[in-house]
């Protein structure tokens, strides 16, 4: 896979001017979304890897392939930022997720060792309400015992209301769970183009 940093945006002023889909990789600041990436793109250094949670407050978009555009936006919930500094983030984000035409799904992650939060259920819902097709990414799973990762698996799914399929039991430890999240990925990005299309 070939990935190059493409460029980082405070406002739609910045967005890229770009026709390829974007997929969006979401998720509370704690829960592994740098390490998702480097690990999913199998570049140690793509994303920035913090010491701490929710240092990204920018939008940085990334080309994939030459045929589609990673998208990784700000973690949610973070209890370090002013009220301003929220505010300023949630204008941000909700300007991308309302007006940006290129989005093909979101990738959320949650963290697999535990049941998702009330955040994580109200960002699925509001992408629901959207009308954008989401893949759970459950990280950490290699903190689960492996008796027990069907069982957590189940949970997520069931909390979340979606389907077992759409729930991918992830570690960039063991470098698990990325097929089946690139598989998903490109049925996205078909369905997508296929939309496009009509």
């Amino acid at each position: 896979m070939k990935s190059e940093f493409l460029t980082s945006a405070a406002g739609r002023q910045d967005w890229p001017e770009s026709t390829r889909p974007e997929i969006v990789v979401v998720g509370r600041s704690n829960v592994g979304k740098s390490s998702f990436i480097n690990a999913f793109t199998n570049r140690k250094k793509l994303a920035y890897v913090g010491n701490t949670p929710g240092k990204t407050r920018l939008i940085n978009f990334f080309t994939i392939d030459d045929q589609w555009t990673l998208v990784d936006v700000p973690g949610y919930g973070y209890a370090k930022m002013s009220k301003a500094q929220l505010e300023k983030l949630g204008k941000m984000m909700d300007d991308y997720f309302l007006h940006r035409e290129n989005i093909a799904g979101v990738i959320q992650l949650v963290d697999g060792r535990h049941e998702p939060t009330a955040d994580d259920v109200d960002m699925v819902q509001f992408f629901r309400e959207m009308g954008y097709p989401v893949i759970i990414g459950a990280t950490k799973i290699d903190k689960v015992p492996k008796t027990k990762r069907i069982a957590a698996l189940k949970k997520i799914s069931q909390k979340l209301q979606l389907p077992l399929a759409s729930v991918c039991l992830i570690s960039s430890v063991e470098k698990t769970g990325f097929d089946k999240v690139q598989s998903l990925i490109d049925e996205k990005r078909q369905h997508f183009e296929q939309k496009r299309e009509k």
